[in-house]
Order: structure tokens, then C-alpha cells, then sequence
């Protein structure tokens, strides 16, 4: 999808100055916000509030703000503009969902997954041992499987850019993750 004139305009008008700008931008993208924190929640398998999907879009909104719109100025008009929010937004959603989860991915969480947060964070010793551990349990998988694992949970990364990356098409993506953490289940169970 190109980037529309109404888009172009209404990204020229904010990043100019424009003190309408930011209102007409949040009524224009609100809504695509809230079904992306909407989205990443539930593939992650966290259950939401409404204020945590409050405080979770908030905190899209506000990254779009920092350090004089940087992200927004980035933008390269390479896509639609609702694309790039999307990446953006997901982005910022998972990792507030790791952090909340003491830097641990949440979806590939199985018994016997030993992760101790210290104030929220782990300590570089703590997210070695993890990242150690998670990479045990992924030997457990299908290379391809591990890779698109890692890629999607490790890495953050969206289904088209993992599709483009291994090779696979973009609606297999989630059903090897279904299947992938199936197996992750049962392996932490059987430890």
C-alpha cells in the first residue's frame, strides 16, 4: 500500500508544527493502534485490562512524541504510513510486554523456565542463562521451526519479515508458532 496524500499532508502538517495536527493524527490512527496492542497481547497469550491497553497505547502514542517526533521523522514514505505505525507499534508493545515480564518472552514460558526479575530487569548474567536456556529448548525444535521462533519471539520480528526471511509463506508463520509452542510446552513439562 503507497502512502496516501492525506497521510502526507496530515505527517507534514504535525512534524511542521502544526498544533491540529497531533488530535487529526490520534482520531486517524487510534484506532489501528489499539488492535495492534490488541493483537501482540493475545499472540503473546497476556490477557489485557483496559487500563494496561490504555497505559500500552499511551505508550505508542508517547515513543511517536519522543525526542521531537524521531521515529515519525524517520518515516521514509516507503509504505503507507499505517504500515510503519504498525511495525512501530508492535515493537513498543512487546517490549513493554518482556519488561513487564522480567525480559523473559512470554509466549515460550514452559514449567521449569527459571527467571528471577530483579526490579524488573534481569541482570546481564540472568538474560545470558536465559537466552542459554531458551536456546536449549529451541534444540528441542526443527531447525526451521527454532529459527522462526527465535526470529518472532527473541527478535521481535513481524510475520513478513520472517517470511521473507526463511523462505516460508506468510500464513504458515502462525501455525508453525502454534506448533512450535506446543512442543515447548510439553518439553517443559517433561523436564
Amino acid at each position: 500500500m503507497a502512502f496516501s496524500p492525506i497521510d502526507r499532508d496530515l505527517l507534514d502538517s504535525l512534524l511542521g508544527g502544526n498544533a491540529e495536527a497531533w488530535p487529526q493524527f490520534v482520531d486517524r490512527f487510534l484506532a489501528l493502534i489499539s488492535h495492534v496492542v490488541s493483537h501482540a497481547a493475545d499472540c503473546r497469550g497476556v490477557r489485557l485490562t483496559a487500563a494496561d491497553r490504555e497505559d500500552l497505547i499511551a505508550d505508542v502514542f508517547v515513543t511517536l512524541l519522543e525526542r521531537d517526533k524521531a521515529a515519525l521523522r524517520r518515516f521514509q514514505r516507503r509504505s503507507s504510513l499505517a504500515t510503519y505505525l504498525t511495525v512501530i507499534a508492535r515493537r513498543v508493545v512487546v517490549r513493554r510486554l518482556m519488561q513487564r515480564a522480567g525480559q523473559t518472552p512470554v509466549a515460550i514460558h514452559p514449567a521449569g523456565f527459571t527467571s528471577e526479575p530483579t526490579n524488573g530487569e534481569a541482570s546481564a548474567e540472568q538474560r545470558v542463562a536465559d537466552s542459554d536456556q531458551v536456546n536449549h529448548m529451541l534444540g528441542g525444535l526443527s531447525e526451521p521451526d527454532a529459527q522462526v521462533v527465535r526470529m518472532y519471539h527473541l527478535e521481535g520480528r513481524s510475520y513478513n519479515e520472517i517470511s521473507r526471511a526463511v523462505g516460508l509463506p506468510v500464513n504458515t508463520i502462525g501455525p508453525v508458532l502454534s506448533r512450535a509452542r506446543q512442543r515447548l510446552r510439553q518439553q517443559g513439562g517433561s523436564h
